[in-house]
């Protein structure tokens, strides 16, 4: 592993139902993130629009946009003018009738590096992800950028040690999350604390078991796109935390705001050095693990 130092920023953002807003927007803060010193940045998941899985509809498929794409092509424009590398999360239409919720990974040059898909696809009340996003199919990957080594993985993706796991195994220093996570307002006072507490925790976790660093981009504000619904509060608290699961950055609740963190490849050595976990992996007892649940028999 090479010694080295970059910034990682994340952008924690509100956005509309406009995608040219909320797209010239987006780029404008990446410009911002640069100014500030960030070389790899990275923005919240589905960025593009509002978060449409609140309800089943199949004219939300038109949100979809191919890769390359208007997202690609407006930001390959920002990381040349900016010279950062860009994780640009969005609604990928891979073919006719088939979608992922994916992340294309850009470099300073333009180049995109390559596509994330998000592997685990939720479904729950609000959260109806199933009905839109076929699976991931290109499995845990890193990447690397003229800065460092990164990977990403989607919101659902982050409760799952193993793909932080395989994710880390790939050579990745750093762990992207971009997130659209939030409150059911009914649930807030009764579950708020405990459903935010867990979503930190299980990150700062990844960063520990892993030795590596974790960015965790979320989205901001309240968006109530199904008029007989509630909607979703989301929670922002975007951070930033290294390979012993410290916070070196973490964001509001409910602003709009950059996150900056350096990334120091010496500290990922030395933490394990000292915590060895990869050296002491039973590799050879694992098998188990590519089971649904234990044998009954």
């Amino acid at each position: 592993m090479s010694n080295h130092k970059f910034n990682v920023g994340l952008l924690q953002l509100a956005f509309t139902a406009d995608a040219e807003e909320n797209t010239k927007k987006t780029v404008d803060w990446v410009e911002k993130a640069a100014k500030q010193g960030a070389n790899v940045i990275c923005l919240p998941e589905l960025y593009r629009s509002q978060y449409f899985c609140q309800k089943e509809d199949s004219k939300l498929f038109d949100l979809a946009e191919t890769i390359p794409g208007p997202s690609t092509e407006a930001f390959q424009k920002a990381a040349q003018k900016n010279n950062v590398a860009i994780v640009v999360p969005l609604f990928e239409k891979r073919a006719l009738g088939l979608y992922h919720n994916s992340a294309a990974i850009i470099d300073p040059d333009g180049k995109i590096l390559g596509t994330y898909r998000k592997m685990h696809i939720p479904d729950d009340p609000a959260f109806y992800e199933k009905y839109y996003f076929t699976p991931g199919d290109l499995g845990f990957k890193s990447f690397d950028t003229k800065f460092g080594t990164i990977g990403t993985l989607i919101c659902w993706d982050q409760w799952y040690p193993e793909g932080a796991r395989l994710t880390a195994l790939k050579g990745a220093e750093v762990l992207f999350y971009p997130t659209a996570i939030g409150w059911h307002p009914s649930e807030k006072e009764r579950y708020g604390k405990a459903q935010q507490d867990s979503w930190i925790t299980i990150q700062r976790s990844h960063a520990i078991a892993n030795g590596v660093y974790v960015a965790s981009v979320n989205r901001t504000g309240f968006e109530k796109t199904v008029e007989e619904q509630d909607g979703i509060i989301f929670w922002g608290s975007s951070f930033i935390c290294d390979p012993q699961g410290v916070f070196l950055a973490q964001a509001s609740e409910d602003k709009e705001e950059i996150l900056l963190a350096e990334i120091d490849t010496n500290q990922i050595e030395t933490i394990r050095r000292n915590w060895p976990f990869l050296r002491d992996r039973r590799i050879d007892a694992y098998g188990d693990i590519t089971k649904r649940f234990r044998d009954e028999n």
